[in-house]
């Protein structure tokens, strides 16, 4: 379920911010059982309050749609490049060299 994923990245972010549900709600001045029930998809916000959230977890729409969007790859990457950007030098290299060699691939099988 959609709203299940979404509550998922919702309570992903707000533990990267190292909030609390308790002041994650205080902060937006909701109830801490409504972010509850957001982060277990158990509810979706309406639109006001969604666009508060994004803006509470200082986030886009598309870092937390990724999973349910056809058309979120941007992000996909961006947050790929990030990690990529963490590991060491050869490992960076190496996964790399995997990547160009699979876009070769895709780009022959395509033409």
């Amino acid at each position: 379920m959609i709203d299940k994923r979404v509550g998922k990245r919702i309570k992903q972010r707000r533990e990267e911010l190292g909030m609390t549900q308790e002041q994650f709600a205080e902060k937006l001045g909701v109830a801490t059982n409504y972010i509850s029930t957001i982060e277990r998809g158990a509810s979706f916000p309406r639109y006001e309050k969604l666009v508060m959230i994004l803006n509470g977890l200082q986030t886009s729409a598309d870092a937390i749609f990724c999973d349910v969007l056809d058309y979120s790859n941007d992000h996909r990457a961006s947050e790929l490049s990030a990690k990529i950007e963490k590991l060491p030098p050869d490992e960076q290299k190496r996964i790399l060299g995997m990547v160009e060699l699979m876009i070769k691939q895709a780009t022959e099988n395509n033409t």
